[in-house]
């Protein structure tokens, strides 16, 4: 038996570094990839407490998970929202009766003049139809359904969740186990996610670090005991 814990924001694999460097937790494909090789057929328990995050990422989780030759019990412990919520649909599920769902469009940036505004909007509204696809083999409801709990940001207690069949049944205190990380429930919702100008940042910075550690290193070959070669 092994423990996955979907906690925190979901990044792309390449970008867990910068939120390890600020010390936040946080969930990315690599990581529960490796976790799902580490298994090796063993039944896998997934914890979810996140507000969701980067949409690809969360799909490739969930067809990580949903295409695992083992057993698979999601347990949603505090917060499953937006790309998490995708994840909890991938295989059978349960949540506490404290916790949260919610599903919602989904969202991006974009500048440029109004064909770019148009391109972009098109965009969204295909990556809605990709995500609502997740909601509908877990339910069985219509895309029109689907597409309508997210244009209105449907926020779901534990119940609502289970009779909108997102969920397959509410837990009982014997089943749940694992830790939860407490999230504050504010008027506006956040993933948690860091801002794009300070992940781009950071690449910048790592990148002149790598950058100068070679040239570095070259100097000294160069400068090899005390000689220049």
């Amino acid at each position: 038996m092994a423990d996955i814990s979907i906690k925190g924001p979901i990044v792309p694999s390449d970008e867990a570094w910068i939120y390890d460097w600020f010390g936040i937790e946080c969930a990315n494909p690599k990581a529960v990839n490796s976790a799902i090789a580490k298994a090796n057929g063993e039944k896998l328990d997934v914890y979810i407490n996140s507000g969701g995050g980067d949409i690809f990422a969360g799909s490739e989780i969930y067809e990580a998970l949903r295409s695992y030759k083992g057993d698979v019990k999601i347990h949603v412990v505090g917060l499953a929202a937006s790309a998490a919520s995708v994840i909890a649909c991938a295989r059978e599920s349960e949540i506490t009766p404290t916790a949260m769902m919610m599903v919602h469009n989904v969202s991006s940036y974009a500048e440029g003049d109004y064909h770019d505004m148009k391109h972009q909007a098109e965009v969204l509204q295909k990556a809605n139809k990709t995500i609502a696809n997740a909601y509908i083999a877990k339910t069985g409801m219509s895309e029109a359904e689907a597409l309508a709990l997210m244009d209105k940001e449907t926020w779901l207690t534990a119940q609502e969740a289970v009779e909108k069949k997102l969920c397959d049944r509410i837990a009982t205190p014997a089943q749940v186990s694992g830790s939860t990380n407490t999230m504050q429930f504010a008027a506006s919702y956040n993933s948690g996610m860091l801002p794009r100008n300070v992940i781009d940042k950071m690449r910048s910075d790592r990148m002149k670090d790598t950058k100068r550690a070679e040239t570095q290193a070259k100097l000294n070959l160069l400068n090899f005991g005390g000689k220049t070669i």
